[in-house]
C-alpha cells in the first residue's frame, strides 16, 4: 500500500518560515519524481515545486528564491523549505509522487494546511 505522508503545516507570520516534509512508504522512492503542489480555497491545484529522480529541480515563478525543495531517498522523504512565506502563500499543500511521463503512475497525500497572516 502506497503512502505519502505530509507533516510540518502550520499557522505563521507574513515573512516566516516553514518546512514541510512528505515521507513516502510502497514506492521505489529514488525512482520517482517528487512535487508539492497547492490548492487555495476556490482555485485549482498548482505545482510549486518538483524534483526529479535525478535531482533536477523546478520551481512555480511565484515561489522562486523564497521556496527550496530537496529530497532524501535514504529517508524517502522531500522537503518544501518555505520562506519569507506570503498570505497569498495560503493553502493546502500536497505531495505528489510521480513515475513515467507517457501513462504516469501518480500517488497524492492527505495534504497540510499552510497559513500565513498577515
Amino acid at each position: 500500500q502506497v503512502q505519502l505522508v505530509e507533516s510540518g503545516g502550520g499557522l505563521v507570520q507574513s515573512g516566516g518560515s516553514l518546512r514541510l516534509s512528505c515521507t513516502a512508504s510502497g514506492i521505489i522512492f529514488s525512482r520517482y519524481a517528487m512535487g508539492w503542489y497547492r490548492q487555495a480555497p476556490g482555485k485549482q491545484r498548482e505545482l510549486v515545486a518538483s524534483i526529479a529522480s535525478s535531482g533536477g529541480t523546478n520551481y512555480a515563478d511565484s515561489v522562486k528564491g523564497r521556496f527550496t525543495i530537496s529530497r532524501d531517498n535514504a529517508k524517502n522523504t522531500v522537503y518544501l523549505q518555505m520562506s519569507s512565506l506570503k498570505p497569498e502563500d495560503t493553502a493546502v499543500y500536497y505531495c505528489n509522487a510521480q513515475l513515467g511521463r507517457i501513462t504516469p503512475v501518480t500517488y497524492w497525500g492527505q495534504g497540510t494546511q499552510v497559513t500565513v497572516s498577515s
